[in-house]
């Protein structure tokens, strides 16, 4: 089976399905950020396995299992909303990403800035992956989606981004760069 296709060379590119739209479309847009996160979070991870810690296991574990809900994500987004969706959100999926945000952030000292990203590079990766998402989350509120979840999915898996770039930190013994209200730009 061969890689390429060439049915995409006219600016194009297929749903679920077979219907052809513009590759500039909001809902190509939309899964094509959703496949951006997935692979920043992969590079995260990737960061992780370097780090021999039990936690970061742990956290492995994890994002597998978010790095497959977040395909059922674009599977959803890439699936005309008058057809039906193969791969879907469950509301175990999103209970899953509260259930390790609390977990984690049970463990982190209580926020009292706002924290510059940065730091280690897992860390780093956790919080561009972050950003993506929250991309995707304002792309998606633009679309009419089959599955209300996936909002709710995105909107919780910022959080975990978050939360788990702290938490790489907070394990590394590396120091948070906190945004203090006096801080100013030079220029």
């Amino acid at each position: 089976m061969k890689i390429y296709t060439k049915t995409g060379d006219k600016g194009t590119t297929s749903l679920v399905y077979g219907q052809r739209i513009a590759k500039n479309d909001l809902r190509v847009e939309a899964y094509g950020s959703c496949d951006e996160a997935n692979s920043m979070i992969g590079l995260a991870v990737s960061y992780l396995k370097q780090e021999d810690r039990k936690e970061f296991q742990e956290l492995q574990q994890l994002f597998h299992q978010v790095q497959t809900a977040l395909f059922h994500v674009g599977a959803e987004l890439s699936t005309p909303n008058d057809k039906e969706v193969k791969w879907k959100l469950k509301e175990s999926d999103v209970k899953l990403l509260e259930e390790a945000i609390d977990r984690l952030d049970e463990q982190l000292t209580p926020l009292q800035n706002f924290i510059l990203p940065g730091g280690h590079p897992a860390g780093a990766a956790f919080h561009v992956a972050r950003t993506v998402v929250r991309r995707v989350e304002r792309i998606v509120v633009g679309l009419e989606t089959n599955n209300p979840l996936v909002l709710s999915y995105l909107n919780r898996l910022s959080d975990l981004l978050f939360v788990v770039a702290r938490y790489v930190h907070h394990i590394l013994g590396e120091e948070e760069v906190n945004l203090h209200e006096g801080d100013k730009i030079d220029s």
